[in-house]
């Protein structure tokens, strides 16, 4: 059997060969690429042949797929799938794994990192230190007290929500079924609309799906408080990221901490939120700490170990 990497896991290629030991002691091939690509006819060439692939976030478009008959298995170093074809895969019974778990502590933390930040003004305080000047003019706000709403209650939203708690917020949530231990630890289910009227800062961690995309969008943030925080670490298509902008600069929403969007960075110049105020934006990093990379490149190679017991796990389809 042949596998292979198609772009970098975020660990180098000697882990990524001793995570994978296991299943090359069995004879079977690993090719690994260190360097990403999108073009298609050289995608098309790495997977010719290969029973498997794995990759992380990077597009894999069906004609990709379709190109090599003999593929069985998408092992992807990711949570999120909507950059594979999925419907491609179902019509040619690939089974496709995903690495879910591997970034909610990771995750977690880098939402409480932009809600901070935006709280606390670090960022603009920092250019102030850094050209002399002192903290007049910014605000300085406790998160302690805060009404904190949860958009999104699996594994990531929960972790969000059980920080919350000990920061002292009182946590709503919104989710299609309720978590029985969040209620019992004091998180309160609401409506959508309800939640954003409510709450002094959204965060949103919810999968993209046909039901998510676009989910906020200018109406859904026009019930929010004027002052209140958006915080977006999930995926990006779920926000009207050109609404929010707007919104920011009309001065109808508090701030933003956005770490995804509606395209992978680097953004163009002229996207919207790159010049709305009160934002902290980062390119893309709430799953990439050093730890999380490992954890990925484990779950990852392990979905092919259980696979090829014949017991496949974290299945997607």
């Amino acid at each position: 059997m042949k596998i292979v990497v198609l772009e970098p896991l975020g660990i180098s290629e000697e882990e990524i060969r001793a995570i994978a030991k296991p299943i090359t002691d069995k004879g079977h091939e690993l090719i690994v690429h260190n360097q990403r690509t999108t073009e298609i006819e050289e995608l098309k060439e790495r997977v010719k042949g290969m029973d498997v692939i794995v990759l992380a976030n990077m597009p894999l478009k069906g004609e990709v797929i379709e190109s090599n008959d003999k593929l069985k298995l998408i092992s992807v170093a990711f949570t999120g799938v909507d950059h594979v074809d999925l419907e491609v895969c179902k019509e040619n019974h690939i089974i496709v794994s995903n690495s879910a778990g591997y970034s909610t502590a990771s995750v977690a933390e880098l939402t409480y990192g932009l809600i901070i930040s935006l709280l606390r003004n670090i960022v603009p305080l920092d250019n102030a230190t850094r050209s002399g000047k002192i903290m007049a003019g910014f605000s300085q706000t406790d998160l302690q007290g805060k009404i904190l709403g949860v958009i999104g209650t699996g594994a990531i939203g929960s972790r969000v929500a059980e920080i919350g708690l000990a920061f002292g917020c009182k946590l709503v949530a919104y989710n299609r079924s309720e978590n029985e231990e969040l209620k019992n630890k004091g998180v309160t289910y609401l409506p959508l609309e309800e939640l954003l009227k409510e709450s002094d800062i959204v965060t949103i961690h919810l999968p993209l799906t046909k039901d998510t995309r676009g989910l906020i969008d200018a109406e859904k943030l026009s019930f929010m408080k004027k002052d209140a925080l958006l915080i977006n670490t999930a995926r990006g298509p779920i926000v009207d990221n050109k609404a929010l902008a707007e919104a920011l600069n009309n001065g109808d929403l508090g701030g933003a901490g956005i770490d995804v969007f509606d395209m992978e960075p680097p953004l163009p110049l002229d996207y919207p939120l790159l010049k709305a105020p009160n934002t902290v934006l980062t390119p893309h990093i709430g799953f990439a700490t050093k730890e999380a990379m490992k954890r990925r490149a484990q779950i990852t190679f392990d979905n092919i170990i259980q696979w090829l017991d014949g017991n496949p796990q974290n299945r997607v389809i």
